[in-house]
C-alpha cells in the first residue's frame, strides 16, 4: 500500500468533509456520525462538483447541487440523478494523520457487481 498524509484527523469536523488533493486528484476525506474516516473522489458523478461541500448522513455523503447521495463504504449512488459510483480509497489512521492510498482504489464493483454502471 502506498498511503500519504492527507490531513491532521483534528482537522476534520465531528461530522462532515475536506477535501485534500493527493497525486492531483480531488480527494474527500469525511468523517460519518459513528466517527469513522472514509476517502472518496471528492468529484460528482452525475455534476462534476465538490462533494466535500455536501452534508454527511449516516454512512453517506449529499451532493449539493443536485442531492444525489453516495456510500462512503462502497462509492455507489444511493440517491437519483446519480448513477455511477465515484471512487473510494483505503484510509488508515496513523499517529492523528489520516493517510490515504489513492494509487490502489478499493474494488467494490466487482465484491458486489450490479448491472447498473
Amino acid at each position: 500500500m502506498s498511503l500519504e498524509p492527507a490531513v491532521l484527523l483534528s482537522d476534520l469536523p465531528a461530522v462532515g468533509a475536506v477535501r485534500v488533493d493527493l497525486d492531483g486528484l480531488p480527494v474527500a476525506v469525511v468523517r460519518d456520525e459513528q466517527g469513522q474516516v472514509h476517502a472518496i473522489d471528492d468529484t460528482c458523478s452525475h455534476a462534476e462538483v465538490s462533494l466535500a461541500e455536501g452534508e454527511v448522513e449516516d454512512c453517506t455523503i449529499e451532493c449539493w447541487l443536485h442531492g444525489s447521495r453516495f456510500d462512503l463504504r462502497t462509492g455507489k449512488p444511493t440517491g437519483l440523478p446519480a448513477t455511477r459510483p465515484v471512487a473510494v480509497y483505503p484510509v488508515e489512521v496513523v499517529d492523528g494523520t489520516v493517510m490515504v492510498d489513492v494509487r490502489a482504489p478499493i474494488d467494490t464493483f466487482s465484491q458486489n457487481p450490479s448491472k447498473e454502471h
